[in-house]
């Protein structure tokens, strides 16, 4: 559900085709990363300077040991730990089937809901996490330098997951009519990706189609620009600068987004006022902004714990019912329109009614899960059309220790020692004292960490102080090093100047505003 590499369109990502599509050969440069940002330039671009990005991984704590020596038992033990039925499972009852999971209360003891997130969160999450990192190089399981392991995206929040190299350098992404909007397809009932036959999505980051959800993310943000174009333009006149100025308006609201609405939901509030008042203190690259291995490969991975074994996509799309599934279910018979959420298909039912995943005020939303150490059951079992690569392990928690070892990652303990913050103690961790002489519940993969961190510290309600400082120094590090983001804009203090979904500028702005912007709010679609 992350950065791992998923596929759009239920096939295997090529690799070479995609890097290609961004133009990142193997002679690639960090001017090639950046096309997207260098849009932003001209009379409507908060500045004129190139944004400074490393174009491959880096580590927050670079004297720090690895968690374990890379050995035969120590890879068994981590498939151990992330297998199915082990200790990271859920054991949801999927024999009940999708809706009973949904509203039964007794099915979710083991896999508790977070009554302060929606169910949107996880996948404005995975959204945020496709915008700035993706790993097109390493192998997994393999001891492998993050300085040599190229990340496909710029590691800033500019939304070239949206724009590709803009409409120049990435034609087949806007409408040919008019190249300062973006193309998508209206002929079902609502809105969808634009496709080819093969149905693979014609996208700038491919992994935005994996999934039913994160697909209907990506189509507000095209139609959220292509309003943010009819509302800078003036009436009658064609704007030399709309382009620009309409993907500074959405960037800038989506940042905004980020720094006050889904980072706090992540981190909790009090640790988001610190940072942006004191500053950071471990992210502090001194070559321009770059994305550590400790938040890709691990800390940043927590969403993996919120999401839910199934959904209702929207309420009206099955034959006048709600269309409720599996984010993905392998056993689901294979179909043009399947029973599942698996991307690369279109049908009149696969559409997102975002009143289920955002809260409009009408008793409609979902929750999604805690932080924790128990993962939906979904995710144990990944179709393999799924995975980038097309290889197994098709179980994500099990990928997700493996890449530890990819990055010879420290362990949870020696973050927190380094951090000043209390560290989880053996007693903390009995699960983890049955894997030998490991030494696991001492010394933990740092993922397995952060979920438990939160799980003590937090009660799952958000990240603990290891977890939540790395996703925050880098979130707003991020932020702050692009000298193009809001938070670098002149004159300084800049506040959202589109009206929220009542129609009011506030100088505040949420989610629910900006899907009633792009106009896939349930009053919108009649829903």
């Amino acid at each position: 559900m992350t950065s791992d590499g998923t596929t759009s369109g239920g096939c295997p990502m090529n690799r070479r085709r995609f890097l290609t599509s961004l133009g990142l050969g193997a002679a690639a440069s960090a001017a090639t990363l950046t096309p997207a940002g260098a849009a932003l330039a001209g009379p409507a671009a908060p500045s004129r300077r190139p944004p400074a990005f490393e174009t491959t991984f880096g580590r927050l704590f670079p004297r720090l040991a690895p968690f374990s020596p890379d050995t035969v038992a120590l890879t068994e033990a981590l498939l151990d730990i992330g297998r199915p039925g082990g200790i990271l499972d859920a054991n949801d009852d999927l024999s009940a089937g999708p809706l009973a999971l949904l509203i039964n209360p007794a099915l979710n003891v083991n896999n508790p809901n977070n009554p302060f997130h929606t169910g949107g969160t996880t996948f404005m999450g995975q959204f945020l996490d496709h915008d700035i990192t993706f790993d097109v190089g390493s192998e997994l399981g393999v001891p492998t330098d993050p300085s040599r392991s190229r990340n496909g995206r710029t590691p800033a929040f500019d939304l070239d997951s949206v724009y590709g190299a803009g409409p120049m350098a990435s034609p087949h992404l806007y409408d040919r009519a008019d190249r300062d909007r973006f193309y998508y397809y209206t002929g079902g009932v609502f809105e969808d990706l634009p496709r080819g036959d093969d149905m693979r999505a014609n996208i700038a980051d491919p992994r935005n189609d994996e999934h039913l959800i994160i697909a209907g993310l990506q189509c507000a943000f095209l139609k959220f620009h292509n309003q943010a174009v009819d509302h800078v333009r003036r009436p009658g006149r064609r704007d030399p600068n709309a382009f620009a100025n309409a993907r500074r308006l959405m960037t800038w609201h989506y940042q905004w987004m980020i720094v006050h609405e889904f980072l706090p939901l992540f981190v909790g509030q009090d640790l988001v006022d610190d940072i942006l008042a004191n500053g950071r203190r471990f992210y502090r690259p001194t070559g321009g902004a770059s994305m550590p291995v400790e938040f890709q490969g691990a800390a940043y991975r927590f969403g993996h714990s919120m999401v839910r074994p199934s959904y209702r996509a929207n309420r009206t799309g099955q034959d006048g019912g709600p269309f409720i599934g599996f984010v993905f279910d392998p056993l689901a018979e294979p179909s043009d329109d399947p029973d599942d959420f698996v991307g690369g298909s279109r049908g009149d039912r696969r559409f997102i009614g975002w009143e289920s995943f955002f809260d409009f005020g009408d008793g409609q939303v979902r929750p999604n899960k805690r932080i924790d150490t128990k993962l939906s059951s979904p995710l144990f079992n990944l179709p393999l059309s799924a995975i980038a690569s097309g290889d197994n392990p098709t179980v994500l928690p099990q990928r997700t220790l493996l890449r530890h070892v990819t990055w010879s990652m420290p362990s949870g303990q020696d973050i927190a020692r380094e951090m000043g913050e209390d560290q989880l103690l053996v007693a903390d961790l009995p699960e983890l004292a049955q894997y030998g002489g490991l030494g696991l519940d001492a010394s933990t993969p740092l993922f397995y960490y952060v979920l438990k961190e939160a799980e003590l510290a937090a009660d799952g309600l958000h990240l603990g102080p290891v977890g939540g400082r790395i996703v925050a120094e880098v979130m707003l590090g991020l932020l702050e090093l692009d000298p193009d983001s809001y938070l670098n804009a002149r004159p300084r203090r800049w506040q959202p100047t589109l009206a929220d979904r009542r129609g009011v500028v506030t100088g505040d702005f949420r989610m629910v505003d900006f899907l009633t912007f792009a106009g896939v709010d349930p009053v919108s679609r009649g829903r």
